[in-house]
């Protein structure tokens, strides 16, 4: 979280900057020959009954008891319009009906006003949590999905007890160090993401040997920049799970990472055979875990500042991303 959020979910810098606001109108309304004193003294009176209602009333309009919440609220209102009224006279001026008319109508709005700041806040809050709570949920269900599919390919080298599956298995702890211990913050540099997506694909070409084509290009500055963590690898894993194998045309992943100002672009194409599709979505995989939740995340973290396009040609399956870099 930035400094500026936050200062933004800072509770008792919201209150002072509400009350100063707050005293500022009464600087301009009130006539006094002490003008700050009185506005001090307005706002001093003004945040007792603000806070009675805002802690203990107004969460009762949201139980089951909104009729002893609506007699509280009028008994706030009754009570400290006679003190105020009470003081003024007592110091002040001489009693006029006026007085305690004014008094109720402005309880009523600044009682009002307050309800509404706060019921606004708390519903900005519960969303919040409720994003993070998917966020975690989603990054939950994304690592232990490549995983399975990683443990899978550690599996098969073993059955055939390849001299190769130590140096596959040193790759696995590199990506799990990653996704274990970078993926708690919501973004992270972009560099380590570029960094577990070369690890990754080297990881894959190692099992693959010379039977595929794989290629990654980055170009732009990739250190000064931050992501989502576990954002960009769904779209290459989802390349080499659903590789062809068909014999008569090369295969191929190519992955073409760019930046340029604040604008990150993938592209991740390829190959795959289609008279083996048998009429699954590729978009969806086997258990349609993957793009699913990349397109869950894009729209909560991204949201109107991503675009995503996903085309399936006869031999080839193209992902294209944009989205505006932190």
């Amino acid at each position: 979280m930035s400094k500026i959020d936050q200062l933004i979910d800072n509770k008792l810098l919201q209150n002072i900057i509400v009350w100063v606001f707050i005293f500022l109108i009464a600087m301009v309304s009130i006539q006094s020959d002490n003008v700050m004193l009185s506005a001090f003294l307005t706002v001093l009176f003004l945040s007792i009954p603000v806070y009675i209602h805002n802690l203990k009333i107004l969460p009762l309009f949201f139980s089951n008891n909104k009729w002893l919440g609506l007699l509280f609220f009028a008994l706030n209102i009754m009570v400290w319009t006679f003190v105020s009224v009470y003081f003024v006279v007592k110091t002040i001026l001489p009693f006029e009906w006026r007085m305690v008319y004014n008094m109720m109508g402005i309880l009523v709005f600044v009682l009002f006003v307050s309800s509404a700041l706060k019921v606004a806040r708390d519903s900005f809050i519960r969303r919040q949590e409720e994003k993070e709570a998917e966020l975690k949920l989603l990054k939950a269900q994304l690592n232990p999905h490549f995983l399975f599919n990683t443990l899978n390919n550690l599996y098969g080298l073993s059955v055939i007890k390849s001299h190769k599956l130590p140096s596959l298995m040193l790759k696995l702890s590199d990506l799990l160090r990653y996704s274990l211990y970078e993926t708690k913050e919501t973004y992270v540099p972009l560099q380590k993401e570029v960094t577990y997506l070369e690890n990754y694909m080297a990881l894959e070409k190692i099992r693959l040997e010379n039977k595929t084509t794989i290629k990654f290009l980055k170009s732009g500055d990739f250190m000064t920049k931050q992501i989502a963590p576990m954002l960009l690898i769904v779209f290459v894993e989802n390349a080499f799970k659903h590789l062809g194998n068909n014999s008569e045309t090369e295969n191929y992943v190519e992955v073409n990472l760019k930046t340029e100002n604040d604008t990150l672009t993938l592209m991740c194409k390829n190959s795959f055979d289609a008279s083996i599709k048998n009429g699954v979505n590729i978009e969806k995989g086997k258990s349609g875990i993957g793009l699913q939740n990349v397109k869950k995340r894009l729209a909560l973290l991204y949201l109107e500042k991503h675009k995503l396009n996903i085309t399936e040609n006869k031999n080839d399956f193209t992902v294209e991303l944009t989205l505006q870099l932190i």
